[in-house]
């Protein structure tokens, strides 16, 4: 007797039967060049949201998006983010927030070249880039020399002692 399935849970089997089939098929090379790129560290994506077009090699996430890049140090929030996989690059878009070390980035879009390791951010209307950076210190800094400055106690004048004759032309010394 052959089973009969409704077309709804049909079309629900069919897909978790195509989705390992298909999956790889839209993703392979934005996948592979993001892995490729960050030299076998993967950098890993959560949102609610994912499509990947595999003719532009663009995947877009939305909804919640959080970035995590643990071999760069890089750990970004956004409401959006698009990878252009031949560019090379991930726009991040809507109250992005970025860390990176402790160095912190928050503006409206934020775009990271990844073969540069360059952040590039732009403000929102009426509002600004807010960017927190953590200067390292130097182990021994060397002390700072201002040319204006003068020494704290001057140095002792020494004066020499008169010779025991003067030239003739100037007279005698009398003592």
């Amino acid at each position: 007797m052959p089973l009969k399935l409704s077309p709804k849970l049909l079309g629900a089997f069919a897909a978790a039967l195509l989705l390992p089939v298909v999956l790889p098929v839209l993703l392979p090379a934005t996948l592979s060049q993001a892995e490729a790129q960050s030299n076998g560290v993967p950098i890993k994506l959560t949102a609610s949201k994912v499509e990947a077009n595999s003719n532009t090699g663009v995947l877009t996430a939305t909804g919640n998006v959080r970035i995590d890049y643990p071999s760069r140090q890089i750990y970004a929030t956004s409401a959006q983010a698009q990878y252009y996989s031949n560019e090379q690059r991930i726009v991040l878009s809507g109250n992005v927030n970025v860390e990176q070390a402790g160095n912190t980035l928050r503006a409206e879009t934020v775009t990271y070249l990844i073969a540069e390791g360059r952040f590039v951010a732009t403000p929102g209307a009426q509002s600004q880039v807010e960017a927190v950076y953590i200067l390292p210190e130097a182990p021994n800094p060397e002390p700072r020399v201002d040319s204006n400055a003068q020494p704290a106690s001057p140095a002792p004048l020494s004066i020499p002692a008169p010779p025991a004759e003067l030239p003739a032309e100037l007279g005698s010394i009398s003592r």
